[in-house]
């Protein structure tokens, strides 16, 4: 069995040493910090699979530490569990507030401490399974985050909408009431200028949540969410998407890491819109499409598309997407009957967008 490996930030030597000690004697490999400052180093460095951490520390705090992990994709998700000599409730509710997953209040016996840090890697080892994506997966998730904490059944709760094809889910400028969880179909986002032209932001596939980004902001909806094809949607209402994101560190780690592969695809695809050339920027399309939409990669992916919804991905003309795309039918890259566009050469598309 793998050895857990555990980060303790103390700044006292002699209670650093000796819950050390009782950590390796349970065979846990235990990395140690003198201050927040280094342990936030040390965390970077080492992936630990839980944090201990004491709250009043010189040159950065417990409180500091916790501040500094989350906001670092690769360390929000670590349990953290606070060290404290103050049993006052003030500090308890902060440090819980703030995503500590537990609080431990000095002086501690060894099966307190042992308890604990079991019970909390047992958790985070639960909450990183890999859940199938589907709506199945969807109610698992759920239910493994309220095995947790007992907060609302979002699962039995939510409502799903069926929607026809080019049916609206939520409209630029209005107000987010829901978070959105595609469950069948296909769905774009798409942002509008002065003068009505799209430019599509996003393509989703089944197994995807949407529309929380601004949500969390607490903004209205920058985009428009239309359904490319007939769908169905289940609609998770804000108040019980916050109670699952505030109650469980995890679930809250795993949306931030979403967020974050959100913006730097985002990134890419508009540093290739200011700087590739418009065949570039096509094939990238239909690279984009068959990347979000087909699993197998060695066989032709064919979808019905609009070549407008493809000049809106690409930022340019529809006329001069019919022009790219007759190019590379002749070139034998794809093929075209009607809307419906068949990937032929995915590898040669992917490589000329490059």
């Amino acid at each position: 069995m793998e050895t857990r490996k555990i980060l303790l930030i103390e700044d006292n030597p002699e209670m650093r040493e000796n819950t050390a000690e009782i950590l390796e004697l349970a065979n846990y490999e235990v990395v140690t910090a003198q201050n927040g400052k280094e342990g936030v180093q040390q965390a970077a460095q080492h992936h630990p699979d839980l944090i201990i951490c004491d709250i009043m520390m010189p040159e950065l705090d417990g409180y500091g530490v916790l501040h500094m992990l989350g906001k670092d994709e690769r360390t929000a998700s670590i349990p953290f569990i606070f060290l404290t000599a103050k049993a006052e409730k003030e500090d308890y509710r902060k440090g819980m507030t703030m995503g500590a997953d537990d609080y431990l209040t000095k002086p501690y016996d060894d099966v307190e401490l042992l308890n604990a840090v079991e019970m909390r890697l047992k958790k985070s080892d639960r909450l990183k399974k890999q859940f199938e994506r589907s709506a199945d997966g969807l109610d698992q998730f759920i239910r493994e985050a309220q095995a947790f904490d007992p907060i609302m059944k979002l699962a039995e709760d939510k409502k799903v909408k069926i929607l026809r094809k080019k049916e609206t889910i939520y409209t630029e400028g209005s107000f987010p009431s829901h978070v959105f969880f595609l469950q069948k179909g296909k769905v774009k986002a798409y942002k509008s200028n002065e003068n009505g032209k799209e430019y599509i932001t996003d393509l989703l596939k089944e197994g995807e949540f949407f529309g929380y980004l601004d949500l969390l902001q607490g903004a209205p909806y920058e985009e428009t969410a239309i359904a490319l094809e007939k769908s169905e949607v289940a609609m998770i209402p804000k108040d019980d998407f916050f109670n699952l994101l505030q109650g469980n560190r995890e679930v809250a780690s795993k949306f931030i890491r979403m967020l974050s592969n959100e913006i730097k695809e985002r990134e890419e695809r508009l540093l290739q819109l200011a700087y590739n050339s418009v065949r570039k920027r096509v094939a990238q399309a239909l690279v984009m499409l068959v990347q979000r939409y087909q699993e197998d990669r060695s066989k032709p992916f064919s979808m019905a598309v609009t070549r407008e919804d493809i000049a809106s991905m690409v930022g340019t003309a529809t006329e001069t997407v019919i022009r790219t795309l007759s190019d590379f039918k002749d070139e034998r890259l794809v093929d075209m009957k009607g809307s419906q566009i068949t990937v032929l050469e995915y590898e040669k598309l992917a490589r000329m967008r490059n």
